[in-house]
């Protein structure tokens, strides 16, 4: 059964299909930093390679040619329509900080932050390994943070603040100032969602090894 949300999403995917098609390919491919050539797009979505074919625009994991959901499907379709080219700003803003960011950032941070801290439980050790096994850059930030390239010119960090007996542990996705440029901040909030999925799932295994 389709819900109302799932067909303003489909007419969404639909519609970024349509202005994407009257579109260069290879000026797309620029601006966004995706490889063109053999009629599709190949984009690294945090270290995995995804397919986007032109002009259907179909969006499929890479190694398998399994076809991507609608939601995955449109971040990157939404990636090739908003990339602009800007370059990386080398300053870190919150999820408040983005376009229209502040009305929705107490429920990101709820998904993201607290949820990243909670999985950590203050085991500084374990995020580092963590975050170092999924090629995260460390950076001079908190007790302990790593940067991402979600996406070829999307880049991310968690920060993460250990707690003490007056203070619980605290985390938080932090955005370079120019990701605006190249996703709205609906997707971006996903791209953040993403990473936590990733460090979590990275920090079990810490836990089992």
């Amino acid at each position: 059964m389709t819900t109302p949300i799932r067909e303003k999403m489909i007419a969404q995917v639909e519609a970024l299909r349509a202005a994407l098609r009257e579109r260069d390919p290879r000026d797309l491919a620029f601006r966004c930093g995706a490889e063109f050539s053999d009629g599709f797009f190949r984009i690294k979505f945090y270290g995995e390679t995804y397919r986007v074919t032109f002009p259907d625009l179909e969006v499929s994991v890479d190694a398998t040619n399994k076809a991507c959901g609608l939601n995955r499907a449109a971040m990157f379709l939404y990636y090739l329509q908003t990339a602009d080219g800007s370059p990386l700003k080398a300053k870190w803003v919150a999820f408040r900080d983005l376009p229209g960011g502040m009305f929705y950032h107490q429920a990101y941070q709820g998904y993201s932050g607290d949820r990243l801290a909670k999985a950590i439980d203050n085991r500084v050790g374990v995020f580092e390994r963590a975050a170092k096994n999924l090629d995260g850059m460390k950076l001079a930030l908190g007790d302990a943070a790593f940067a991402f390239d979600a996406l070829p010119r999307v880049r991310v960090a968690a920060v993460y603040h250990a707690g003490d007996e007056d203070f619980p542990a605290t985390a938080n996705v932090l955005f370079d100032e120019s990701a605006s440029h190249y996703l709205p901040t609906d997707a971006l909030a996903g791209v953040g969602s993403a990473l936590v999925d990733r460090l979590i799932g990275a920090e079990a295994k810490e836990d089992v090894e």
